[in-house]
């Protein structure tokens, strides 16, 4: 079916305000525009410049993306005003109220709705209200959560059977997850402390809401593919009985250099210049490290993870996020940049993650497990090396790890917020030189090439993620008709 045939479907993106689901939501509204789809991206003004930017300007006119503001409550919430995204909010005492006031953007939204009546509305999971608010005008809710299937399944099975009480005595024993494929384990410390709350308050009450509401939506849209989880996207459809459809990786839908390097914020580093030292590089002798947009670690666990690199004798360049309270370069142990010059690049901020992913002189990646760089990792067919801090990243470790078989863990065993557990220098050194240097880390970078080709593939006339986006487009605009 061409392009035309779509155009005059309509759709809302309400993306939650923290830039890891932002970034994806704007490439799936650039996936629907392809097909001649009107995208509208729902907003809040301090926001708009960064989805502008990542749109691109040609894009906005010429592929239908508009984007939408909506007003943020920070006064009503008691918040600073500026607190727009999660990045913005001052420390993390302050998010639960942040994800509190997010229900005062209902009303505005409503009012959007009912103006412009889209004919549905792809909102984020941790806007639960947005069923509701759909309903009310006849328009189909689909739900965008920015994880895996398989960590889908897990967040599913668990609430059912409790399995850390039941099975788990002490906080350091393991427990297998219940009516979940693949006799997978997982300790007790490495579950979120929201999941083991008796008392439904706060962040817990708004997750268990979003699963009721997920329930009563369209269906579920995830940033995957089929060949990639497919035991668990079975499971998830066919036995814990969810509408969903893969339509990823999102990420491949940028194609050119400047779009990849324009997705999240304005890089700290010009990308030529980047790409200009990583060409001085032999394949596969460069550590990539970065955890995200939201950890920042204190001083402490930068100077082990710059020892455990010089150490390690690896080249890296590495994406330094620091704690807010701590000023100045003391994290770096006396000479440590100068020793390193020409064999290491320090980013200090924001970096064109997907393009240097891709550069073949990438062997490895240090990463958080957040599903957007855990599936840019697949995507760019690089091995990882998986240091879990929160939300669903020990999850996607056990998927990387003992499904896929493409990482190593760094040894981080408990869930301890965005500060993370503390790891040592040596696991550090060990860790990435393990995934390095001999058969073993041949064998996984060569599963890892497999999964990339099958991803590019998936996406591709024909390919997995391409044939179930056409189904949900197409069940979309029979919806409409």
């Amino acid at each position: 079916m061409g392009s035309s045939e779509y155009q005059t479907l309509h759709i809302f993106f309400f993306p939650f305000l923290a830039h890891g689901h932002m970034i994806p939501t704007v490439d799936m509204a650039k996936l629907f525009a392809e097909k001649g789809v009107k995208a509208t991206i729902i907003t809040t003004p301090l926001n708009e410049p960064f989805i502008y930017n990542a749109i691109g300007k040609s894009k906005t006119n010429g592929n239908k993306i508009h984007i939408q503001t909506i007003e943020f409550p920070s006064a009503e919430a008691g918040l600073l005003d500026g607190c727009e995204n999660t990045e913005s909010v001052p420390s993390p005492e302050l998010l639960n109220p942040f994800f509190m006031a997010t229900h005062f953007l209902q009303e505005p939204l409503e009012q959007l709705l009912q103006k412009q009546l889209p004919d549905c509305i792809v909102a984020d999971m941790f806007f639960p209200w947005a069923t509701d608010s759909a309903a009310k005008f006849g328009i189909p809710r689909l739900v965008f959560h920015g994880t895996s299937f398989f960590s889908l399944c897990v967040t599913t099975c668990m609430p059912f059977y409790e399995p850390h009480d039941k099975y788990a005595s002490s906080d350091s024993d393991s427990f297998l997850i219940p009516n979940f494929p693949g006799e997978i384990r997982i300790e007790k410390t490495k579950i979120p402390p929201y999941s083991k709350s008796k008392e439904k308050a706060g962040l817990a009450k708004l997750l268990e809401e979003a699963k009721e509401s997920e329930l009563r939506s369209y269906g579920v849209v995830v940033n995957s593919f089929y060949e990639l989880e497919k035991v668990y996207a079975d499971h998830f459809r066919n036995v814990l009985g969810r509408k969903a459809w893969h339509i990823g990786p999102l990420s491949l839908c940028n194609k050119d250099a400047e779009e990849k390097a324009r997705r999240g914020k304005e890089a700290s580093i010009d990308e030529h210049e980047c790409l200009k030292w990583l060409n001085t590089k032999k394949p596969n002798s460069v550590i990539y490290i970065c955890f995200g947009s939201t950890v920042k670690f204190p001083d402490s666990q930068l100077r082990e993870i710059a020892k455990g690199l010089e150490a390690s004798g690896q080249q890296f360049i590495w994406v330094v996020r620091k704690s807010g309270e701590e000023k100045g370069e003391k994290w770096l142990h006396d000479g440590f940049e100068k020793r390193m010059e020409g064999k290491g690049l320090i980013i200090r901020g924001w970096a064109p993650q997907v393009l240097i992913l891709e550069h073949q002189a990438i062997g490895t990646f240090v990463t958080h497990c957040g599903w957007n760089s855990t599936l840019e990792a697949v995507t760019a067919g690089v091995p990882m090396v998986t240091w879990p801090i929160f939300a669903d990243q020990f999850f996607n470790e056990k998927l990387v790890i003992e499904v896929l078989k493409i990482g190593v863990p760094v040894g981080a065993k408990t869930w301890l917020g965005m500060q993370g557990d503390s790891i040592s220098c040596d696991a550090v050194e060990k860790a990435v030189k393990r995934i390095m240097t001999g058969e073993e880390a041949i064998e996984m970078r060569n599963k890892a090439k497999v999964l990339s080709h099958q991803a590019r593939r998936a996406m591709e006339e024909g390919g997995s993620s391409n044939s179930d986006f056409k189904a949900l487009i197409e069940g979309l605009s029979s919806l409409s008709h």
